[in-house]
């Protein structure tokens, strides 16, 4: 893995067994594996310490690599970059950018990152995107899981400038996620992504948004709206 150690973070996604055993395979090594840790600021410290090498893969529960990926053409960061992302391709709204790709990232970086609610963006130190996607994030794996990744992206769209992203860009993802219509549980990511633009609205300038780190209370307004039956898909 040249010289890479690599992490596979998850929680609770159904799919994640087989998603890390193909990730092992890829990247022609061990994976680490981080699994069930609650709260997801946590969850990414722990991953420095899981590691042995500054710079290190890091994939989601739910992230599916190319299997053509290759691992040994991957160039170290240079100085003062904290964080390398592969794009993925969304498998309910055509969409190809950050959003759930393949990380490179820096232990040390991870250690010292800051309060926000979209945690990678608060490290310290550039971050830099790959020019090709590395592999699809199937985040839509059952209603739940499709609804919370629309949810929880377009409350972070919605905000965007607060990070930095360009006003025309945020809307269009957000119009893109609420139109979901591709592959299985589309209509609850559409669903989760308008719900998640109407909460943005409601809880600006509040500290409702550390809420959206909480699995618990994901789940929970989830059941609320859409039934216990949709949970279990």
């Amino acid at each position: 893995m040249n010289g890479f150690d690599a992490v596979f973070l998850s929680y609770d996604e159904p799919m994640a067994d087989a998603l890390h055993s193909r990730l092992q395979r890829t990247l022609g090594g061990s994976v680490k594996r981080l699994h069930g840790v609650h709260g997801m600021r946590r969850a990414y410290r722990l991953c420095a310490e899981a590691v042995d090498r500054e710079q290190f893969f890091l994939a989601d529960g739910d992230f599916a690599v190319d299997a053509d990926f290759d691992p040994t053409a991957v160039e170290p960061l240079d100085e003062g970059v904290s964080m390398r992302v592969w794009r993925a391709v969304n498998p309910v709204n055509g969409l190809t950018y950050g959003y759930g790709g393949l990380k490179l990232i820096r232990r040390s970086a991870l250690r010292e990152m800051g309060e926000a609610v979209d945690v990678l963006a608060a490290l310290p130190g550039r971050v830099e995107f790959a020019e090709r996607s590395a592999g699809v994030t199937r985040f839509n794996q059952s209603p739940f899981h499709s609804w919370k990744a629309g949810f929880r992206e377009c409350v972070m769209l919605t905000r965007g400038s607060e990070y930095g992203m360009a006003e025309g860009d945020a809307r269009r993802r957000v119009d893109a996620w609420s139109r979901s219509s591709d592959g299985e549980f589309a209509d609850y990511a559409a669903a989760g992504a308008r719900e998640g633009v109407a909460f943005a609205r409601e809880a600006a300038h509040s500290d409702r948004f550390e809420r959206l780190n909480d699995p618990s209370w994901l789940r929970a307004r989830f059941t609320t709206v859409h039934g216990d039956e949709a949970v279990s898909g």
